[in-house]
């Protein structure tokens, strides 16, 4: 099955990158869904929505924990990629085809420099 029939086999890679405080290669990752909750004026209200954040929310939330402007990662990533979080919590950028993926790894190297790097993960 190809693309035209709604099946499109992605390439994908881990985004790493440089902690603030350790200088160590870092890759987000979602350890649960937050939880979000009311506290009301009049009465107690027990409702609570547990929602996933999208690739690029958690990225955003990464500022000051990582050496490159998340914003601006994000936007770089996007250009070429699909940000989004794996089952197990870790971001990762999709592109259609591995071209499109080197074209990505060299323009994230060109801005970057050694503080962002794409680990593309191996198929199945």
């Amino acid at each position: 099955m190809n693309s035209e029939q709604g099946f499109c086999f992605m390439i994908r890679a881990r985004v790493w990158f440089r902690c603030a405080a350790m200088k160590d290669p870092v890759l987000p990752r979602l350890d649960r869904p937050a939880k979000i909750g009311w506290f009301g004026k009049y009465r107690q209200i027990d409702l609570t929505i547990e929602r996933e954040f999208s690739g690029a929310e958690l990225l955003r939330r990464m500022k000051g924990w990582i050496t490159v402007d998340p914003a601006r990662a994000t936007e770089e990533l996007q250009k070429m990629g699909r940000l989004r979080i794996f089952d197990d919590g870790e971001l990762v950028v999709e592109t259609e085809t591995m071209n499109d993926m080197i074209s990505l790894q060299e323009s994230m190297k060109n801005v970057f420099g050694d503080q962002c790097d794409l680990e593309i993960i191996p198929k199945d």
